[in-house]
């Protein structure tokens, strides 16, 4: 006959407890039953299913399986409930990374708007250097209205920079052993001549001839001021 051994076997009820107890006693060849303090030494001691009497055998093994199901469910239940909360915070985190990815993309595209909106504001406000009325002698502070109006206002303070450094504003001035002329130091002055046949005597030609200089050759004012910088001319 086989021994199966009782260890393992959880007792899941004072029913099955004091069912153990009192097959514990017959098996020993006891007259009285173990109390609760000395039950699970006593339980120690006959260890062996085969030593307890077949119809408690049954009752013994369904409370402790019956226990083991229940800590299994319970376990299960645990881990469903751990999984539903950890695929819920990854869901929020992927939630709030695609809402910061679109608030960003929105600010960016408002940003560009306004940027464009501003551009053409500034261009729209730009006077040709035929809309200047002829003078016979302009002075610094009309010559430099003049480029105000005629180069864009986030363009202006490189171009005068350049211009400020080049000829101090002085339409007339002149280099005589370099022939570089006008407020942006053409060279030769005659170069200007592209922009109207007045350019020796209108600021508005020579700036209207600078300005597209430093945008075809360094894309802006403000490139061709970066390598003036850097190398004193342009």
């Amino acid at each position: 006959m086989s021994r199966i051994s009782v260890r393992g076997f959880a007792v899941a009820s004072a029913t099955a407890v004091t069912t153990v107890g009192a097959v514990v006693g017959v098996a020993s060849g006891g007259t009285a039953a173990a109390d609760d303090n000395n039950f699970e030494a006593t339980a120690a001691d006959t260890t062996l299913l085969a030593d307890i009497p077949a119809g408690q055998q049954a009752q013994v093994q369904t409370a402790s399986l019956t226990q083991q199901a229940d800590a299994q469910a319970s376990a299960a239940d645990a881990a469903a409930k751990k999984s539903v909360e950890e695929a819920a915070r990854i869901q929020a985190a992927k939630d709030a990374k695609s809402k910061k990815a679109a608030a960003e993309e929105r600010l960016e595209k408002e940003r560009q708007e306004k940027k464009e909106r501003a551009e053409r504001a500034s261009r729209s406000s730009i006077r040709s250097a035929a809309s200047f009325a002829t003078q016979s002698s302009y002075s610094v502070a009309e010559v430099q209205a003049m480029a105000r109006q005629m180069v864009p206002a986030d363009q202006f303070q490189c171009f005068s920079n350049i211009v400020n450094h080049e000829s101090t504003w002085n339409y007339r001035a002149s280099n005589p052993s370099s022939g570089a002329y006008g407020l942006v130091q053409a060279l030769p002055g005659s170069k200007m001549s592209s922009a109207g046949a007045d350019w020796q005597t209108n600021p508005a030609t020579q700036i209207k001839w600078g300005l597209s200089y430093m945008d075809g050759r360094y894309g802006s004012p403000c490139g061709a001021w970066s390598f003036w910088q850097a190398n004193h001319w342009y």
